[in-house]
């Protein structure tokens, strides 16, 4: 059986997504078991085609988050507010600034762990410089 953590290690973002509109394609075309009324030829997913789908999902789930912050921490670099981060991540700018907080201190604990880079002191501080505060540039 196909598990996220599995093929997170073997599929890109691009090659996840690409692999599960495949199957979620094949999975939407083909007729439902109880009702074959012979006008499509896809055929039905398997068992282990079904829950690689679902595997997937998550895959794809997992692999936009961790680009998220770096995308939030760009967004703020080219000078955009918390309320315009905030509507595009489709949450508040005190959610989004919050998340983004935490994020900068997932950095910070990652610096001692081993096989891990993490930020020093130095990135952290220009990270929350550049994070600021919520109330930060108002306009949207």
């Amino acid at each position: 059986m196909s598990t996220p953590d599995d093929l997170e290690r073997h599929f890109t973002l691009l090659t996840a997504v690409a692999r599960y509109e495949a199957l979620r394609t094949r999975d939407a075309l083909a007729a439902p078991d109880d009702h074959d009324d012979g006008e499509t030829n896809a055929v039905p997913l398997t068992r282990a085609e079904t829950l690689e789908m679902l595997a997937l999902g998550e895959v794809i789930v997992r692999k936009a988050g961790y680009g998220r912050q770096l995308s939030v921490r760009s967004a703020r670099r080219v000078g955009a507010s918390w309320a315009q981060i905030g509507a595009a991540l489709g949450t508040s700018k005190q959610a989004a600034w919050e998340t983004h907080n935490r994020w900068i201190d997932e950095q910070a604990r990652q610096q001692d762990a081993p096989g891990h880079w993490g930020w020093d002191d130095t990135d952290v501080a220009a990270a929350r410089a550049l994070a600021g505060e919520p109330n930060d540039k108002e306009e949207i």
